[in-house]
């Protein structure tokens, strides 16, 4: 880059600043509040929306290296690179169908989901599709959490919710894949290099395996809670994560939540606890455990002993001294 360049460079992006300001400022002196801000917020839910879709499939590296070549772009004009210049203008004047050819499966996908969904549901697109990959996520949980009942293979599977699970997948093997009845099972196969340690779930999505559980050795341990259980119980008591165990020596299903664990659970059982706790359209009156008519109240066992109760019988005991 010359000297002349340089020079030349700094008044035109000194001009292009100065008109971006007035620009500005003509906006919001002519801002409809009602019409603007109504426009704004569906171009936003547009984004919105195609940014999730793209999440889901492999084409988030796509846009990646678009961006790259937008990148290197702003670079040769800047540079004064006459050739280059003219070559990527003619590659942005076709941008749209650039979009549409590289894009083709998703927009197809998503025209379809809008398609399928009925008008009420169409408005709330968002929490809609999120619950249905929740239901999907939970489904295979539970057709996973059965096979491996009967088999009598351990499992940990941990459901984020709202609070962040940074150290329960700090030292894990990340995952970004569809959660699925194969997948759960290969990863918990008792010879498969990721059965040990939990499953981290989140919106959906695994997203990390062979998580260690970071656990407390001075709690008091319940006499019928084992290593899993244990650390089930612990990320309930440290998050509002919903943790579903079954256990390699009996195979039985059970669900850790709220520091509580509810066990004996059917498979059956075991996907309406978590259809009430995990999925929007859930029945929040309901509760996990809570006794349906005609059929037996699973077991509820707190988990860990209350440390004041230890307390009061250690001052009990030192009395006694």
């Amino acid at each position: 880059m010359t000297t002349e360049t340089v020079q030349a460079f700094w008044p035109t992006l000194m001009d292009t600043v100065q008109t971006f300001f007035l620009k500005l400022k003509d906006l919001f002196i002519n801002y409809s509040w009602l019409r603007d801000t109504l426009d704004i917020l569906l171009v936003a839910l547009i984004a919105y929306g195609i940014i999730i879709q793209l999440r889901k499939s492999q084409s988030i590296q796509v846009i990646k290296g678009l961006a790259l070549v937008v990148f290197v772009y702003l670079v040769i004009s800047f540079a004064g690179m006459k050739t280059s210049t003219y070559i990527f203008s003619k590659l942005f004047n076709d941008i749209i169908v650039i979009f549409v050819v590289l894009f083709a499966p998703e927009i197809r996908q998503a025209l379809e989901n809008v398609g399928k969904r009925k008008l009420s549901a169409t408005f709330s697109f968002f929490s809609s599709d999120q619950d249905e990959q929740n239901a999907a996520a939970i489904n295979a949980v539970c057709r996973a959490c059965g096979a491996m009942s009967e088999s009598k293979v351990g499992s940990l599977i941990v459901f984020q919710r709202k609070s962040l699970l940074g150290d329960l997948t700090k030292h894990s093997v990340p995952i970004d894949a569809e959660t699925t009845y194969e997948m759960i099972c290969s990863i918990f196969y008792p010879k498969a290099p990721l059965h040990d340690g939990a499953v981290v779930i989140k919106d959906g999505r695994i997203v990390a395996a062979r998580c260690v559980v970071p656990m407390k050795n001075d709690r008091e341990i319940h006499e019928h809670v084992g290593t899993r259980h244990r650390a089930a119980l612990e990320v309930s008591l440290n998050s509002d994560a919903v943790a579903v165990v079954t256990s390699e020596e009996t195979g039985v299903i059970s669900i850790a939540v709220d520091g509580k664990l509810i066990r004996g659970l059917t498979d059956s059982e075991l996907r309406q606890q978590l259809g009430i706790l995990l999925l929007d359209n859930g029945n929040e009156k309901k509760r996990p455990g809570k006794k349906r008519r005609g059929k037996p109240l699973p077991e509820v066992l707190s988990g860990f002993d209350d440390p004041a109760d230890d307390a009061d019988e250690g001052d009990e005991t030192d009395a006694q001294n």
